[in-house]
């Protein structure tokens, strides 16, 4: 009858059902708690004196059918309530993107420090921007800094334009359609960051059902998972400012990145709140490498 009736009820389904959590809560409870609040419109929050509310008939009936929904067709929780939460704040989702979970989110709040200088920081690149949820994060905590959000599928862009319409960050956000930096010449970047796919075909297919509610396009990256990443660190270092700095995700493919470039000076960043696979670059040592680089794209295309 009560909120926490049916987050109780909910985890309860969830564990049941052994449904795999990996869009934004690693647990059944969390995971319970983020579908009944965003099924009733309630902020994350939500003090715990309203936990015991009594919910109205039809409530109830909604929030019955979204915990059937997820254990039935395996939707994640964030696709069924058409939000998610990414560096404390709120974005619109759809399964045209990916549900935000990049532990970038700790750099974003962090301002990126100690990596780059915010003050410094005039123009960003969210490349690969899907629902927007990066680049306009770092617009919030980098007011200074203009954001450029790219990504080659329109319905994604739709999707970021309607966050930064959401966040009134339009001043200071643009939103271009582009295969990478195809769009972008001329454009210079004091910080290219960009969570890419990075997925390779044989860890794709033993995916959970939960990643095929999500865009194919956004998490295969080639057989080997590298196919954008590489493409990526051949031609970031012409869209850097001197002292620019580039910061990818590459996930489980960390391991084959540096196997495949060696030579390279990848900083691997650690995260307090978990997550791992982001590495950092500056533009001089992108342009140091650039031979190699050159090289080794070719001999994967």
């Amino acid at each position: 009858m009560t909120v926490q009736d049916f987050v109780r009820w909910g985890a309860s389904r969830f564990e049941a059902a052994q449904l795999h959590f990996g869009h934004g809560t690693d647990n059944a409870i969390d995971e319970a708690t983020h579908l009944v609040l965003g099924g009733l419109h309630l902020e994350p929050g939500l003090s715990a004196r309203f936990r015991d509310c009594r919910l109205t008939p039809a409530e109830r009936v909604r929030l019955s059918e979204l915990i059937e929904r997820r254990v039935v067709e395996r939707i994640p929780a964030a696709y069924l309530i058409g939000r998610a939460w990414f560096a404390g704040l709120e974005f619109a989702v759809s399964p045209q993107v990916l549900v935000p979970r990049s532990p970038i989110a700790e750099l974003v709040e962090a301002g990126f420090d100690p990596w780059i200088d915010g003050e410094r920081v005039g123009r960003i690149l969210d490349l690969g921007t899907g629902s927007g949820c990066i680049g306009i994060a770092a617009a919030f905590y980098l007011p200074d800094a203009d954001v450029d959000l790219v990504d080659v599928a329109p319905e994604a862009l739709e999707i970021a334009r309607r966050n930064v319409e959401h966040h009134a960050a339009a001043d200071r956000v643009r939103v271009v359609e582009s295969d990478l930096f195809a769009s972008l010449v001329g454009n210079h970047y004091d910080l290219i960051v960009s969570n890419p796919p990075y997925v390779s075909r044989r860890e794709f297919a033993e995916l959970p059902a939960e990643y095929f509610s999500e865009p194919e396009l956004g998490l295969l990256g080639g057989e080997e998972g590298l196919d954008l990443v590489m493409r990526i660190l051949k031609d970031a270092a012409a869209h850097l400012t001197e002292g620019g700095v580039l910061i990818v995700e590459v996930g489980h493919s960390a391991k084959d990145l540096s196997r495949r470039l060696p030579e390279l000076p990848f900083t691997w960043i650690e995260f307090e709140r978990g997550g791992e696979g982001v590495f950092l670059l500056t533009r001089e040592q992108l342009l140091e490498h650039r031979p190699r680089l050159e090289e080794a794209v070719w001999a994967g295309a």
